[in-house]
C-alpha cells in the first residue's frame, strides 16, 4: 500500500506542487511558520536520495565527455541572459523589475534543476556536472553579464556560493554514492520510494518560498508573472532544442533543457537585496521565478518522463 501511495504522489507531482503554491499564496500562515533556512537542508536531503540512484559509471561517462558540460554551460550563460534582456525590452519593464529579471537570467543553474532532472529520468550526472560548473563560473560570469546587460557591476559572494554548492549538492550526493557502495541491500529497498520523497520535498520548498514572499508576489502584478513564465518556458524549450540540434540522446537533451530553464533564483533575490537595496522591487522577479520554475519543472518532468511500457 505504501508503494502505491508513493507512486500516486510521484504521478501527480505537478498538481501537488501547484496546489501547495496556491494554498501558500492565498493562506501564507499555512507555511510561513516554517523558517526559510530549512530550504537548503530539504534540497540536500533530496540530493542525498539522488546519490543513492546515481552510479559511479554515470559520473565516469560525464568526465569522459566534458564537452557536453561545456556546451550546456555555454547555453546557460548565453540563452537565459539574452532572453531576460529581450523580454524586459519587449514589455518595457520599469527599471527595478527589469534589473530583477536580468539578475535571474544571469545566475547559474539552481540545485532544483538536479531534482527535476532526476524525476524526469534525464541524465542526472550531466545535470549535476552542469550545475557545479556553472556555479563555479558564476562569480565571474554573473557580474560580467549583469554589467553588460544592465550597466551595473555586481559583487558576488564567491566563498558563499562555493560552500553552498558543496554542502547542498556535492556532499549529499557523495554520501548517497557511499551508501550505495557499502550498504547496497538497504539502498535498493529505499530507491523505489525516492520519487515520492523528492516530490514532497519540492512541494515543501515551494510552500516555504511562496508563503514568505506572498505579499511581494501579489504586489508584483500579472505582468512580471507573465515575463517570468515566458523566460522560464522559453529557456526550457531552447535548452532542449540545443541538445536536439547537437544530436544528443534524449536524457542529455532533457538535462540541458532543465538546467538552462531553471535558474538559481534564490541567488538573484539575494543579490538584489545585497547590492540594489535602493530598488526593492528588484527582488520580486527572483521570488516569482522561485515559485514558477518549480511548478513548470514538475510539469516538464512529467512530460519528459518516458512512457511506461504495458
Amino acid at each position: 500500500m505504501l508503494k502505491n501511495i508513493c507512486d500516486f504522489i510521484a504521478k501527480w507531482m505537478g498538481v501537488l506542487v501547484l496546489v501547495v503554491a496556491v494554498v501558500a499564496l492565498l493562506m501564507p500562515a499555512s507555511f510561513v511558520f516554517i523558517d526559510t533556512w530549512l530550504i537548503n537542508p530539504l534540497l540536500g536531503l533530496i540530493m542525498f536520495g539522488m546519490g543513492l540512484t546515481l552510479s559511479t559509471k554515470d559520473l565516469k561517462k560525464v568526465l569522459r565527455h566534458p564537452k557536453h558540460i561545456i556546451l550546456g554551460c555555454m547555453a546557460q550563460f548565453i540563452v537565459m541572459p539574452l532572453l531576460a534582456w529581450l523580454l524586459t525590452w519587449i514589455f518595457s519593464l520599469p527599471k527595478e523589475l527589469a534589473l530583477g529579471v536580468i539578475l535571474v537570467g544571469c545566475c547559474p543553474g539552481g540545485t532544483a534543476s538536479n531534482v527535476i532532472t532526476y524525476l524526469a529520468k534525464g541524465d542526472l550526472a550531466l545535470s549535476v556536472g552542469m550545475t557545479a560548473t556553472s556555479t563555479l563560473l558564476a562569480p565571474v560570469m554573473t557580474p560580467l553579464l549583469v554589467w553588460l546587460l544592465a550597466g551595473t557591476l555586481v559583487d558576488v559572494d564567491t566563498v558563499g556560493m562555493l560552500l553552498s554548492i558543496l554542502y547542498v549538492v556535492i556532499a549529499p550526493i557523495i554520501v548517497g554514492l557511499l551508501c550505495q557502495r557499502f550498504i547496497p541491500v538497504l539502498t535498493s529497498r529505499i530507491v523505489p520510494y525516492l520519487p515520492a520523497i523528492s516530490t514532497l520535498g519540492i512541494a515543501m520548498v515551494v510552500g516555504i518560498v511562496v508563503s514568505h514572499n506572498a505579499e511581494k508576489l501579489l504586489a508584483g502584478g500579472l505582468l512580471i508573472i507573465l515575463v517570468v513564465m515566458l523566460h522560464n518556458l522559453m529557456g526550457l524549450a531552447i535548452g532542449y532544442l540545443v541538445g536536439h540540434l547537437l544530436r544528443l540522446p534524449k536524457p542529455k537533451c532533457v538535462a540541458i533543457s532543465i538546467e538552462v530553464g531553471m535558474q538559481n533564483s534564490g541567488l538573484a533575490s539575494s543579490l538584489a537585496v545585497l547590492h540594489f537595496a535602493t530598488y526593492p522591487m528588484a527582488t520580486i522577479p527572483g521570488a516569482v521565478f522561485s515559485v514558477w520554475h518549480n511548478i513548470s519543472g514538475a510539469l516538464a518532468a512529467k512530460l519528459y518522463q518516458p512512457s511506461e511500457k504495458k
